[in-house]
């Protein structure tokens, strides 16, 4: 689990020991700095000046590191955000469209984090290529849906993905078969930061390559780099002279995370002095959704509260839904020259995220993080806006994926919606078990994905497979115990069933 940092005191220093902490952050700041110039040292040319910019946000991410002292956040000063911070989607939407929405899309430019990997689906390489829906990826729908918006209004609007050091590679090479469609598509790398030693707080890797050993001695740290690593690729500058204002910026395994035209033209209506920079969208928190971040006013400004900044001794308030009622989905609007701006004056100051990791030869080790959210409380008349939950649509995992490529859904360049056919706006509880965790055997199990409209819960665990032309409805529990087999049979209709022990189907 990640924590928020609390700094080498947890006390209040006093007198010698105030003075012998200061010596000893110094100490370490100076031994990380020597560490970091040997490490360059390996290296020459392109690799090494990017390398170089890299350790100037990593330095001043240590030293905050060393600096705090406490939590975070003191749990008295938290205050419910004021009425209007937060505003009702459906206000919003009220006030319909103007009769230009290509001059807004024109303002606009599509930025997807595309940084991780597929391995917890049980995939190589960017999670972005992973098919999810008619043998379409991640960014095959993601670039449906932008050429669509393009066409419809003859528009401009540019695809940018931030890749890591981990997806850049792979996503580049898949880039080359979208030449011919009407999304003009940008790159830009992540940062790459040292891991850190847990007991020296020195880094783990000795030489700036990626190769063998070395490779685990590096991360990207996390989405809240996106600020720093966009304004020094350049490409924030190119964007803003071509006349772009906002970015909107979604994980790329969200697949509610379509282009708004109702929450754009609230940001480009707004007039010049009480224009707002930064837009969370939010939404009604479940019982699954018990440990997303949430929207709080702190120190007069909006502010996104994480679960690992919380007290543990409030860690069950926060999760109570009816204090926190909204949660964080990761779908961001914000203002390109405001980030200009905060990133010149250096004031974009992002909670520390500490996340322990443990390497494969059992290596202790430490990623100093932040997230694209936490910004918020650093732009000017920003909001937050409570959407429907079909914007919250992520595909974590080979469960989320059966909700996705079943009947709930129809595909309509590149945007999924849910049936029409389903009586009730909720979506299904699906569990599926330990046999399913890979995509491959997760396709393997259905010779076709059940007929879900009519589903509430699904549970399975153990060996089990599906036929084809399934129906699932209500609720359904199958649960095969060890060393034994379900095959659910072609053409099965399971309505409020529990099904478990063995169940064969062999071959005539």
């Amino acid at each position: 689990m990640a924590l928020y940092v609390e700094g080498l005191s947890k006390g209040v220093a006093k007198g010698g020991m105030a003075q012998f902490q200061e010596m000893m952050r110094q100490q370490l700041e100076s031994s990380m700095h020597t560490e970091l110039e040997k490490l360059l040292g390996t290296s020459t040319g392109a690799e090494k000046e990017v390398s170089r910019k890299d350790f100037e946000g990593f330095t001043n991410l240590f030293h905050r590191f060393l600096q705090v002292k406490g939590p975070s956040v003191e749990w008295v000063k938290i205050q419910r955000p004021p009425e209007d911070s937060i505003q009702p989607y459906d206000k919003i939407s009220a006030r319909g469209l103007p009769d230009s929405v290509a001059n807004c899309l024109n303002k606009l430019v599509v930025v997807k984090l595309n940084g991780g990997l597929g391995t917890s689906m049980g995939c190589k390489g960017p999670k972005s290529l992973i098919s999810v829906r008619n043998e379409n990826t991640f960014l095959d729908l993601t670039v449906q849906q932008i050429e669509h918006l393009n066409k419809t209004y003859n528009t401009d609007v540019p695809l940018v993905l931030m890749n890591s050091f981990n997806t850049d590679e792979d996503t580049k090479k898949i880039l080359q078969k979208y030449t011919h469609h009407r999304v003009k598509i940008h790159t830009f790398n992540q940062s790459r930061y040292p891991r850190i030693n847990k007991e020296s707080l020195l880094p783990v890797s000795t030489h700036l390559s990626m190769n063998g050993q070395s490779a685990e001695g590096w991360y990207p740290p996390g989405h809240g780099d996106i600020y720093a690593s966009f304004y020094n690729s350049g490409l924030l500058d190119q964007l803003i002279e071509q006349g772009k204002e906002y970015i909107f910026v979604s994980n790329i395994d969200n697949l509610g995370a379509t282009v708004d035209l109702h929450i754009l033209h609230h940001l480009v209506s707004q007039p010049n002095g009480k224009r707002c920079e930064f837009i969370m969208e939010v939404t009604d928190k479940t019982r699954a959704d018990v440990k997303g971040g949430t929207l709080i006013q702190y120190d007069g400004k909006l502010r996104l509260l994480e679960i690992a900044q919380v007290p543990k001794d409030h860690v069950d308030e926060f999760k109570s839904v009816s204090k926190f009622k909204i949660f964080n989905t990761n779908n961001l609007w914000i203002s390109l020259a405001a980030i200009k701006r905060l990133q010149e004056q250096k004031a974009m100051d992002l909670e520390i995220i500490v996340n322990p990791k443990t390497l494969d030869g059992g290596q202790n080790v430490i990623q100093l993080e932040t997230a694209v959210g936490a910004a918020i409380k650093c732009f000017d008349n920003a909001l937050g806006i409570n959407v429907p939950r079909s914007r919250f649509l992520p595909v974590k995992t080979t469960s989320d994926l059966l909700l996705v490529m079943s009947n709930l859904y129809s595909l309509d360049a590149g945007s999924l919606t849910m049936s029409p056919k389903r009586e009730f706006p909720t979506t299904p509880h699906v569990k599926l078990g330990s046999s399913f965790t890979k995509v491959q055997e997760y396709l393997i199990r259905f010779e076709s994905i059940p007929d879900m409209l009519e589903l509430d819960h699904l549970t399975v665990s153990g060996d089990v497979t599906f036929g084809k032309n399934v129906s699932l409805k209500g609720t359904v529990i199958i649960i095969a115990n060890h060393g034994d087999r379900i095959d659910i049979p072609a053409g099965s209709m399971l309505e409020n069933k529990i099904v478990s022990g063995n169940l064969r189907i062999m071959d005539h």
